[in-house]
């Protein structure tokens, strides 16, 4: 069963065991988390990873299928979760156990998953994502602290702020935190104190800066960079991302020239197109000519041996090429 966020709050006492919490906004969890837990299981409360249930697997079974193991009610809260958890889901349900629940906390799933297929289509199991926040709800929650806190900050900072925090209200309820602190007697926070003070939330990934590169998302790929402190092995591995994703515009715009429609081009290449991705891979297709795609591949592979060779200059040479392909047109 397919629920939303908030309709956790609605569920009566042990109507359900089973959760399956899956997606990247951690603090977005956290809070779903609470909501069971103060649904009448508030003690007794056990945390695994799901290696360590895997690693003892017939102890684990074993402990909570031991009745003096549940005294009382109790909850059981599996992080770092994979389909690999399936099999412990099936065990246990076939047991039966009374007066426990089971909290599943799993990274994003794709829709072919077993796992997230099982909590979906089973009306005793519930299945809930977890999206990321858009800036604007992130940027409404620490206006919010703030002003009933009584910290001045500037709508600057806040939208600063926010950016680095990547869409999940953990990472921001962290950074208010860091604020809230350093804020103790201060009449104004900069943008400078920000800066040193907040952590992005993560590296944005070798794809997201080769998609924004490719799309000519100036604004963003620059901003990537800035954010990012790359390795001479790190550069590699962005011009080989580079590579892959040249190649599928390559592939694409002669599929084009074939079928003339965009759309049944990404419907059809295989490898697969992920739906989230489409948008993006139509803008490139979009944006590169064939024999400017086509250059470009020939120039990756020679920009791919010249860092491997200079390798003490190879985040200069990577950064040049990424700051010329966005800035040629512009």
């Amino acid at each position: 069963m397919i629920l939303k966020p908030f309709q956790l709050a609605n569920l009566k006492d042990n109507e359900k065991k089973y959760f399956l919490l899956y997606g990247q906004n951690e603090g977005k969890k956290i809070e779903a988390i609470q909501q069971i837990l103060d649904n009448g299981f508030t003690k007794n409360i056990f945390k695994y990873e799901e290696e360590e249930i895997l690693n003892n697997y017939d102890n684990f079974i074993e402990e909570i299928s031991n009745k003096s193991f549940f005294e009382d009610k109790k909850i059981i809260i599996i992080s770092r979760t994979t389909e690999k958890i399936y099999s412990l889901i099936e065990d246990i349900k076939d047991k039966n156990i009374k007066d426990i629940k089971i909290i599943i906390n799993s990274k994003p799933l794709e829709r072919k998953s077993k796992l997230r297929s099982k909590f979906e289509k089973e009306k005793d199991l519930i299945c809930v994502p977890f999206y990321n926040d858009d800036n604007t709800v992130l940027a409404n929650i620490a206006s919010n602290f703030f002003f009933k806190n009584k910290i001045p900050i500037s709508r600057e900072v806040i939208n600063l702020l926010v950016e680095r925090c990547r869409g999940d209200r953990n990472n921001l309820n962290n950074e208010i935190s860091k604020i809230e602190a350093f804020a103790i007697n201060k009449k104004q926070i900069t943008i400078d104190e920000i800066l040193k003070l907040t952590n992005l939330a993560e590296n944005y990934s070798f794809s997201e800066l080769v998609d924004s590169c490719l799309s000519n998302n100036k604004k963003k790929t620059l901003l990537i960079i800035n954010e990012n402190n790359f390795s001479s092995e790190d550069c590699v591995a962005i011009v080989r991302t580079f590579l892959g994703k040249a190649k599928r515009i390559s592939a694409l715009k002669i599929m084009e020239k074939e079928n003339k429609s965009i759309d049944k081009c990404l419907s059809s290449y295989n490898p697969p197109i992920f739906w989230k991705d489409k948008e993006v891979v139509r803008k490139q297709v979009n944006y590169w000519s064939l024999e400017r795609i086509q250059k470009l591949i020939i120039f990756l592979n020679d920009l791919e041996l010249l860092i491997k060779k200079n390798s003490l200059i190879s985040v200069n040479l990577l950064n040049d090429f990424i700051i010329s392909q966005v800035t040629i047109n512009n």
